[in-house]
């Protein structure tokens, strides 16, 4: 980050790190190969930090670094609310990922993922590949998400999709009374591979889906596949809706979205949907709109990959742990309304109990 960019910040480096309660903020650079890349670890109270590496041509440093402790953090509540035995961390690389990713390249990430000891665990996220892994494989056993054929569990697409799916299930239960989708008009902002597969599932429920993307290819190809309509970019907000799920990148519910919604419900699989989780969580509340918490419906790609993690990988065994999203999802909405809270602060209440009470029973002799 230029020193310039720094003193433009309100909070700094450390002043981010401090508001936000990371452990540990590490920058990876080597001139050799290009890489710039930061690897956040925000809270390892449950167990090592365990998150995905993303690669995007972030257009400043501090962008890149707002984004990585948010998505950090969320993984920590991620793996909380799920009950699992993780701590919170997450992985950014600044570039190009069709321009400049090579075996040298990520097999030089690899090296600094080791460097932390297993602190940090790494795995696949936006524009990274099971390849991708094998390459960060042959630096550090501190990866997951390889390839079946190494023992891995391969993509984790489906598994996400599948939880987001059954999130959505529940919060349509709240929002109309039952769960079947049959006929709901469902607006699917992100083809990629997790958005693909929920569309998938959509249509096999006779849902009335609406797709958008950057990728117009993606968009038409799916479109030809299952049915869905497409719709253009821009008019997804607005479009009359039953459903909105957000699945391509966060900070798609913010001031200038959510008076344009049209929908009476939120769920999708993208991260940190909310930009701000505290007035926009609020915002959707005092609109009538129910927002799934992403971290929580999302949480299907952590389950597989910790699954992995444990060794002995069974994907049946993580299909069969993301089916409890349904519940926990219901819980949490159950929960905001009793304690008159909006839907995002329940579930980041719910996550910071267990924590904090796993916490206190590990610290004890």
């Amino acid at each position: 980050m230029q020193i310039k960019e720094l003193e433009k910040s309100s909070t700094g480096v450390f002043g981010a790190v401090t508001q936000w309660g990371h452990e540990q903020v590490v920058f990876c650079h080597d001139e050799a190969t290009g890489l710039r890349a930061i690897i956040a670890i925000h809270n390892t109270t449950l167990g090592p930090a365990l998150g995905g590496t993303r690669m995007w041509s972030y257009a400043t440093e501090q962008e890149a670094l707002t984004d990585v402790l948010r998505l950090s953090r969320g993984m920590t509540f991620k793996a909380a609310i799920s009950g699992l035995n993780l701590g919170g961390g997450k992985a950014v690389i600044i570039g190009d990922a069709n321009r400049v990713k090579t075996e040298a390249f990520m097999r030089r990430f690899g090296k600094f993922v080791n460097s932390l000891g297993g602190k940090y665990y790494t795995a696949e996220d936006v524009n990274m590949k099971t390849s991708d892994m094998e390459y960060i494989a042959m630096e550090t056993k501190y990866v997951t998400g390889l390839p079946e054929s190494m023992g891995g569990g391969g993509d984790p697409s489906p598994v996400t999709a599948y939880g987001v799916y059954l999130g959505m299930k529940a919060t349509a239960k709240k929002v109309f009374g039952k769960d079947d989708l049959t006929g709901k008009r469902i607006g699917v902002q992100g083809v990629g591979q997790v958005g693909m597969h929920l569309v998938e599932h959509l249509i096999k429920e006779n849902a009335r889906v609406f797709i958008t993307d950057i990728s117009q290819a993606k968009v038409d190809a799916l479109a030809n596949k299952t049915g869905a309509i497409p719709v253009p970019q821009d008019e997804i907000y607005s479009l009359d809706l039953d459903i909105y799920a957000p699945c391509a990148l966060g900070a798609t519910v913010n001031d200038e979205t959510i008076p344009l919604l049209k929908c009476a419900m939120i769920a999708g699989a993208a991260n940190n949907q909310l930009k701000d989780e505290v007035k926009h969580g609020y915002m959707l509340a005092d609109r009538g709109i129910v927002f799934a918490p992403d971290f929580l419906i999302n949480a299907g790609g952590l389950i597989n990959v910790y699954n992995e993690y444990l060794g002995n990988y069974n994907r049946q065994r993580a299909y069969q742990q993301a089916e409890k999203i349904y519940d926990t999802c219901l819980s949490i909405l159950a929960f905001a309304d009793q304690e008159k809270i909006s839907s995002q602060e329940a579930a980041i209440q719910l996550s910071e109990k267990r924590i904090r009470e796993i916490g206190n029973l590990r610290s004890r002799n």
